[in-house]
């Protein structure tokens, strides 16, 4: 049955992230390639749900080689300042210079560091994004505690993930490519016979839609909702840090 997920190996972090500094130097424009030119578009529309905030600090966590925030600050969002983490130091490289070529060294700034054990303080962000990197963490509802935990009282996660289409046709196509297709131009473009492999393995299994929801809202967020792109191909993720009045008498004040 095509609705049936393969088989998915368990991995180290370690072996997670080592695909990535593998095919860094392609990632780019396989990501362009291989979603026809949508994840620009769906992270362009991540970027739009922050429109309106102003002097924000913002967090981008999985960043990649920088291209979430740079969609954000591309979109004249407000950044005071943005941080872009990731575990993959060759990804990060290319994102520097990215970075640098626009000359907005003095707002964002991109480090090493791992989603799930945040090296930064409490209350700290406006905002947390991550975008097609929460299916990559070991434990998610670990992950969006740390995201909870470094966002100021009334600061908003923002995630953006791949997702599986509601519409049966729909999904029949989007596996067949996925499972078929993808994996191939993948490992043709990059070189990497199994990093494309992994990235449908990932998809098919990681909950998505109201199960993604209920993990926000176990990690303490509220208000999570689901906005699906392009036929549920992707969707994006939004909950929200109660404020200082929804606060329990124990929280942590601010750092």
């Amino acid at each position: 049955m095509i609705d049936s997920p393969p088989n998915v190996q368990t991995h180290s972090r370690k072996e997670i992230w080592s695909i990535f500094d593998r095919i860094a130097h392609r990632y780019d424009l396989l990501n362009q390639l291989l979603s026809f030119g949508q994840d620009r578009v769906w992270r362009n529309k991540l970027a739009l749900c922050l429109r309106g905030k102003k002097d924000l600090h913002l967090l981008d966590l999985a960043t990649g080689t920088g291209d979430q925030l740079l969609s954000i600050c591309k979109k004249g969002i407000l950044i005071q300042s943005g941080v872009g983490m990731d575990m993959s130091e060759k990804m990060l490289e290319i994102g520097r210079k990215k970075v640098a070529e626009r000359k907005w060294e003095g707002r964002i700034a991109l480090q090493r560091g791992d989603a799930m054990d945040i090296p930064l303080e409490n209350n700290r962000f406006d905002a947390v994004t991550i975008s097609f990197g929460i299916r990559n963490v070991v434990n998610v509802v670990h992950a969006l505690k740390e995201m909870y935990r470094v966002l100021k009282p009334g600061g908003r996660v923002l995630v953006l993930e791949c997702s599986l289409p509601p519409n049966r046709f729909v999904r029949s196509v989007y596996l067949f490519y996925f499972r078929n297709i993808l994996p191939r131009m993948g490992s043709l473009i990059s070189g990497d016979s199994y990093a494309y492999r992994y990235l449908n393995e990932t998809v098919e299994t990681f909950p998505c839609g109201q199960d993604f929801c209920d993990m926000m809202l176990s990690a303490g967020l509220v208000d999570a909702r689901a906005t699906p792109l392009t036929f549920g191909i992707a969707t994006i993720y939004e909950g929200t840090k109660p404020g200082f009045e929804d606060q329990p008498s124990e929280a942590s004040p601010i750092a």
